[in-house]
């Protein structure tokens, strides 16, 4: 069954690093968006070649259509919709495992569901495995962007811990200044008892002598 569609993260150096992603679904009308397709290979030690197909069913069609075919090193836009818009984002090698493509000047009319299709042959020692992956994307088109749900939460808490930690630091400070104010006027009694000893003592000493 068709997956949801999903892009990539993969590292500097182009491997070791791949990782299924869920992939973004609302484009902004006259800009870019990347369609992402990845199918990881399970066992890397293993030698393999892909081809990628993507379909597209405009909304509200039943039908899809053929649009784009990459075999590394070629890349064919099937469609003149995308004529000129369509742009190869994937592995550039025989074994593919990043399918992706980047759409050029997004339209309303690409609002629909597109679909991935990877044919990946794996050369094992003694026989070729045929694998079929397929995944979809169901692309909305905006005229403006919407901030994601989760970016607007994440907001939300960071100002109420922003808030939360004023009000600690304004206890901590009323808390520290009330605990140096008490040892202050303790210091301070037991200066002024100190003293009041003392006096007390210089009394008695100046009584004695006088007794004499």
């Amino acid at each position: 069954m068709p997956r949801k569609g999903q892009y990539f993260v993969q590292s500097p150096a182009g491997h070791g690093g791949c990782a299924e992603v869920d992939s973004l679904t609302e484009a902004v009308a006259g800009g870019g968006f990347l369609l992402g397709c990845i199918s990881c290979k399970r066992r890397e030690e293993v030698s393999a070649r892909a081809t990628v197909d993507w379909h597209f069913k405009p909304l509200g069609e039943e039908e899809f259509i053929h649009i784009f075919h990459y075999d590394h090193p070629r890349a064919d836009i099937l469609h003149e919709h995308f004529s000129d818009r369509l742009k190869w984002h994937g592995t550039k090698k025989g074994d593919i495992q990043i399918g992706a493509i980047y759409i050029h000047n997004v339209t309303f009319n690409d609002t629909g569901t597109y679909r991935c299709t990877i044919h990946r042959t794996l050369f094992l020692p003694q026989y070729d495995e045929h694998v079929t992956v397929e995944k979809e994307v169901e692309l909305s088109v905006v005229s403006v962007a919407n901030r994601e749900l989760t970016a607007v939460i994440a907001e939300i808490i960071m100002y109420v811990l922003i808030v939360v930690l004023q009000l600690w630091l304004v206890v901590v400070l009323v808390y520290c200044y009330k605990k140096i104010s008490e040892e202050h006027e303790a210091r301070e009694a037991r200066k002024a008892l100190k003293a009041q000893a003392q006096l007390l003592e210089s009394k008695d000493n100046c009584d004695g002598v006088q007794l004499e």
